[in-house]
């Protein structure tokens, strides 16, 4: 058995990265079992830029296989913001409560068929510092006009499905584990890491 380690302390984001690695012949840990690991600093202008950074430094300070995502929302009407900013997007000391009432201020009175928006996942592998793999997964929706749902994190319960016209945060996890943008992009990185797990 190898292992492989996720580049996050994100409660939210290593639960659902959990969720969709099961299965495979590897035990996963993320930072929170490794104590001394550096806070790094997400500079990059792209979402490939950002994971890639966090997936070299951190896959060097363990000595593991390692994957790092960056993912954010982009909103057609705003220009494709927040993108890389969307954890930071109500400042540096924002919350996802913070961020949610922001967007919503931000689009206020748009009407439904402006309200397009996508999801963004970009995951990066890399062993010993070297960069082996990048992939990317976009699910594409719209931005409710409140919060809905109580469950998920970020974003969630703004972002409609178009399909089920739920937002993720009323889908709840399982259902949303199989739609998601970091479902998809983790589809591709699982294809990945299995044939680096083998080798």
């Amino acid at each position: 058995m190898s292992d492989i380690v996720i580049a996050t302390r994100n409660a939210g984001k290593v639960k659902e990265i959990n969720a969709i690695l099961r299965g495979m012949n590897a035990t996963v840990y993320s930072l929170r079992d490794f104590g001394d690991t550096p806070e790094i600093v997400e500079d990059g202008k792209t979402f490939e830029e950002n994971a890639s950074k966090k997936a070299r430094i951190i896959s060097q300070c363990t000595n593991k296989l390692t994957i790092a995502d960056d993912s954010g929302l982009e909103v057609d009407f705003l220009g494709g913001r927040p993108g890389v900013r969307s954890s930071r997007f109500a400042g540096e000391d924002g919350d996802y409560l913070k961020n949610n009432k922001l967007l919503l201020r931000l689009m206020d009175g748009v009407p439904n068929y402006k309200r397009g928006a996508r999801f963004v996942c970009v995951i990066s592998i890399a062993q010993k510092g070297k960069i082996l793999e990048v992939v990317r997964g976009t699910c594409t929706g719209r931005i409710a006009l409140k919060m809905r749902g109580k469950t998920g994190f970020g974003y969630d319960p703004l972002f409609i499905d178009p399909k089920t016209n739920k937002t993720f945060a009323e889908l709840g996890p399982r259902a949303k584990n199989r739609i998601s943008h970091r479902y998809r992009a983790l589809k591709k990185a699982r294809k990945a890491l299995k044939r680096f797990l083998d080798n």
